[in-house]
């Protein structure tokens, strides 16, 4: 396949129509914005429909709505404009629609600045919305992979009827790197699925199917959410995902890191291998369902003498390293905020404090 040189908010605007998304609701944000405006040009050639609406909370139900209908549908915002839809999202999840987010992350908290960040961990794995309600969230470390996820991601979400987010921040967004794409793929979902509102002649019958999350029995709700549990085990049974680099020998510290700021911990692995100090380094590509047995497996060898979590953040993803290592290993974080990342530098030499500290020489 040929590549072309695009920016990653392009490639995953591109991504989405070549998946058979024809159905995009946006409100602008920083700094993903071009995401809109490549789809404002885009879908129309392509037979589809871009509604810039006036609000994160209307482009919300607009997507409860398309995807209630059967259409594949998606959105694409930046951290306060995820915050805005939390609570359909929850809507979303109840009424186990289909629908792909993609968030481009920038700091914060509250409009923070428009840099990159990867500060809204939190809010993508256990705070997308209120009730026992999670997301599938994948996240990419290029651009590349960027577009090849947000294709993915709707084949994910018909897969379990769950929204899933595709978690990048401003650098995925902004940077430019060739990419290819697959072949376009036609797909008219409307009336193809029996559960939809529009599903009536695929469930050979005249009564007309709702689309809801409201469950006023509290058996029945209880059971509803049982059944959203055992869905998001299934998620972790058949989809968790991740990397591991350099971990065929002895390495002292399992570096764990996710999206472009992995990138950066591979080149620091690289650089303290010169050194002759072996580091492994553990890449999450869902952050939910997270792939903590894979973590503790390789904490839990004899060469690794403690584990480091590197962040785009004041330490998110780092309690989840912990809950995955247990008591076993040391683990500590390394992070910076506000649209500073971190230099391949600065994470070799947290490696060797690592080392050197007396509580795990």
């Amino acid at each position: 396949m040929s590549k072309v040189l695009m920016k990653g908010n392009e490639a995953i605007a591109e991504a989405a129509v070549r998946a058979g998304c024809l159905n995009y609701f946006a409100y602008p944000i920083t700094p993903q914005s071009e995401i809109g405006e490549y789809l404002a040009h885009r879908l129309p050639e392509a037979g589809g429909m871009f509604l810039q609406a006036e609000s994160e909370i209307a482009v919300v139900y607009m997507l409860y709505g398309a995807a209630g209908c059967g259409a594949r549908a998606f959105t694409s915002s930046s951290s306060p404009g995820i915050s805005l839809m939390s609570e359909g999202i929850s809507y979303l999840a109840g009424a186990q629609l289909p629908v792909v987010f993609v968030n481009i992350m920038r700091g914060g908290p509250g409009l923070g600045g428009i840099l990159p960040s990867q500060a809204d961990y939190f809010q993508a794995v256990k705070g997308a919305g209120h009730g026992d309600c999670r997301m599938l969230v994948l996240a990419p470390a290029s651009v590349q992979e960027a577009a090849d996820m947000t294709a993915e991601a709707f084949e994910l979400a018909d897969k379990y009827r769950n929204p899933v987010m595709v978690l990048g921040d401003g650098l995925i967004g902004q940077m430019m790197e060739p990419v290819s794409f697959k072949e376009n793929k036609e797909i008219a979902m409307e009336n193809k699925n029996a559960w939809a509102t529009t599903g009536m002649a695929v469930r050979g019958g005249n009564t007309p199917n709702l689309v809801k999350s409201l469950h006023l029995d509290p058996a029945a709700l209880n059971e509803h959410n049982l059944n959203l549990k055992a869905k998001y085990e299934r998620m972790a049974r058949e989809d968790t995902r991740w990397e591991i680099y350099n971990a065929e020998g002895d390495y002292q510290v399992l570096i764990v890191s996710f999206g472009t700021m992995s990138r950066v911990c591979r080149t620091a692995v690289e650089m303290l291998k010169a050194k002759g100090i072996e580091t492994a380094l553990l890449r999450p590509i869902t952050l939910f369902p997270f792939p903590e047995e894979h973590i503790a497996a390789a904490a839990d060898q004899a060469c690794c003498k403690a584990v480091l979590s590197v962040e785009m953040n004041m330490g998110q993803m780092v309690e989840d390293v912990k809950r995955s290592v247990g008591r076993h290993k040391p683990v500590r974080w390394y992070g910076k905020c506000g649209g500073e990342v971190p230099t391949p530098e600065e994470v070799a030499g947290e490696v060797e404090k690592l080392i050197a500290d007396t509580d795990i020489a």
